[in-house]
């Protein structure tokens, strides 16, 4: 099977680490979660990171793990709002197609639950809806390709992926 690297965007909730470690392991290749990389990295959950280092803090913090991506990186996952960082979306795109994991906004928030507990990047009194629509667009700009995940199971969406490639 030809190896490749897959970058994935979209909401929290969508899916993207769920089926990125699948889509991992169907291509054989490795699988990075840059939530994790991120929290690892700097020893605290990303809603800590948010409180300590505000909105602008967190996200150069967030561009410089998503910026020491490697070239050889497999599968990734990106934090939602990722998008929100061109350079390290460019950079992102140099390693491989991004796949934008659209979800629909019901199903959002049926997902996501508290924001903050979720550590949701988002300006004070910013709605889901709001970061929903916000961050919409940013993801169909970046998108190489679009895959839905409402009303589907994880392996459909590692199917419908694989089909695009």
């Amino acid at each position: 099977m030809r190896k490749t690297n897959l970058i994935l965007i979209g909401m929290p909730g969508a899916g993207k680490s769920t089926v990125g470690v699948l889509l991992a392991k169907r291509l054989g290749v490795s699988f990075i979660d840059t939530d994790i990389l991120m929290q690892t990295g700097e020893g605290c959950y990303l809603q800590e990171t948010i409180a300590e280092h505000g909105i602008d803090g967190f996200r150069r913090i967030e561009a410089r793990y998503l910026l020491s991506v490697p070239p050889d990186c497999g599968v990734v996952a990106t934090g939602g709002s990722a998008v929100y960082s061109r350079k390290a979306m460019t950079h992102l795109k140099s390693l491989g197609p991004a796949v934008y994991l659209k979800i629909g906004l019901e199903a959002l928030k049926k997902r996501l639950g508290n924001l903050d507990k979720r550590g949701v990047l988002r300006m004070p009194g910013q709605t889901i809806d709001m970061i929903y629509e916000e961050r919409r667009a940013l993801y169909g700009a970046y998108a190489d390709i679009i895959v839905s995940t409402v009303g589907v199971t994880p392996d459909q969406v590692v199917t419908a992926v694989l089909r695009q490639l």
